[in-house]
């Protein structure tokens, strides 16, 4: 089959083969290319030692024990990556493995590989500066698995697992992104193996859990994630959500806690992964203020602040950055904001100072979820009220710096020296146009002004 790809990656293979050396494009690329996806990394494989690459190509850098040499060029926004064929020995603490050796085949290469349609490899045959005839190196059937929508381990699940047990994420991961399903035997072999996670870095499992709720399918992956036992390890609070009854008389939810925030992630309509996030945990606090009444009226008093602290350590044990922490808490904080057609203005604008400006547009995503995770409407005519109300407010002045006239202007017109005097009359002018609704111009506040003494 004739392929396109960029012309640098075709530049290395002209040059590793005039060389002496063998050289295949191999693991999600030749995938991708099968599946006919956009391919943004380009991975090579080679029976050259590292120090063989850099002498081919001395702009390379080569600063791990893997055999991966990195080579940046401006046709690609990540490096082109070269690794020797390696054997490895060993993963005592099913991270990495303890001893790797270079390999001698590309038979020995692919078959330590994770997944069958990762473990192929593709023959370039240059036609063009940027084409080529592909020729795919398929050992493990994985041309098979891709045509029959599965992702199945290169051999032993419970080898490939315990040598690195992020795999198991992996897999979901990849499910998630391309919706296949997970092979029987090797989904047996996560729910065998999923106590292994916890030998993973945080860092690693936050980056696998962020690209699950990146992909087109979050509710399968978290779906597959509670399946297969991972859910229970990475995330025991939202497992403790399940079976946590809501329905009662007067309240409008139909399902257990869990199942409504897995179906609130479902219909999240935002892309953003850190709002689907918050979407599916914002009430992770409901079974820790589980209340009922004589009456079998449920309550979850504070429920909020509960999930709150809740989303703060989750944050922190995942190592998120302080801006993703800070998103995933001010969401799940401030879910619970009451939409009323009869809500003034300054509770509009408290709204917007709690959830602050940037983050509106996730937070009413976040609702929409919620309504139809509860088996509500998508939107009522009080929420459209509400939504046109926030972009009215917005049109107002949000604090003291918002207003038409400062401080010098103050000390003019009544002669003052500056002093707490000057902020006391700009506070009580702030109030009058943002709660009495006194027009925000210039020659209004001057005026106003003069109605203060000194």
């Amino acid at each position: 089959m004739k392929i396109q790809l960029p012309e640098f990656a075709l530049k290395i293979v002209t040059k590793m083969e005039n060389n002496g050396f063998e050289i295949y494009v191999v693991g999600g690329a030749v995938r991708d290319l099968v599946l006919g996806r956009i391919i943004y990394d380009w991975d090579f494989a080679t029976n050259a030692t590292p120090e063989e690459i850099i002498k081919i190509f001395p702009e390379g850098y080569y600063n791990n024990t893997f055999g991966t040499v990195g080579i940046v060029d401006d046709s690609s926004p990540t490096p082109f990556e070269i690794t020797t064929y390696r054997k490895e020995f060993g993963y005592s603490d099913s991270r990495r493995p303890d001893k790797v050796e270079w390999g001698k085949t590309l038979k020995e290469d692919v078959s330590r590989r994770d997944f069958t349609i990762n473990a192929m490899a593709l023959k370039l045959s240059p036609t063009g500066k940027d084409s080529a005839e592909a020729k795919i190196i398929d050992y493990f059937d994985g041309k098979i698995d891709i045509d029959q929508k599965i992702i199945r381990t290169v051999g032993n699940p419970n080898e490939r697992f315990s040598e690195d047990a992020l795999r198991m994420m992996r897999a979901i991961r990849i499910a998630s992104e391309i919706g296949f399903d997970i092979e029987e035997e090797t989904m047996s072999g996560i729910k065998t193996n999923a106590h292994l996670i916890n030998k993973i870095a945080k860092e690693r499992i936050k980056t696998e859990l962020m690209k699950i709720f990146a992909s087109p399918n979050p509710f399968e992956g978290m779906t597959l994630l509670r399946e297969s036992g991972l859910m229970n390890e990475i995330l025991p609070e939202m497992e403790k959500t399940f079976g946590v009854e809501q329905k009662s008389p007067g309240r409008h939810h139909l399902y257990d806690v869990g199942t409504h925030l897995m179906l609130a992630l479902k219909n999240c309509k935002s892309q953003d992964p850190i709002t689907r996030f918050a979407t599916l945990i914002h009430d992770i606090g409901k079974p820790a203020t589980y209340k009922k009444t004589e009456n079998g009226v449920i309550t979850f008093y504070n429920h909020e602040m509960v999930s709150t602290k809740i989303a703060e350590n989750i944050a922190d044990r995942l190592r998120f950055s302080a801006k993703e922490k800070e998103k995933l808490v001010t969401l799940v904080r401030w879910h619970q904001f009451t939409v009323d057609d009869k809500q003034t203005d300054s509770a509009i604008r408290r709204f917007i100072r709690n959830v602050g400006l940037n983050y509106i547009e996730d937070m009413l995503e976040l609702r929409t979820a919620d309504r139809l995770g509860g088996g509500a409407s998508e939107t009522s005519w009080r929420t459209e009220e509400f939504k046109k109300r926030i972009v009215e407010v917005q049109k107002q002045p949000f604090s003291v710096r918002d207003l038409k006239i400062n401080g010098k202007d103050v000390m003019n017109v009544l002669s003052l020296k500056p002093g707490p005097k000057v902020g006391e009359i700009l506070d009580k002018l702030f109030e009058e146009v943002s709660e009495k609704g006194l027009s925000n111009e210039k020659e209004v506040l001057m005026e106003k002004i003069k109605e203060f003494t000194s």
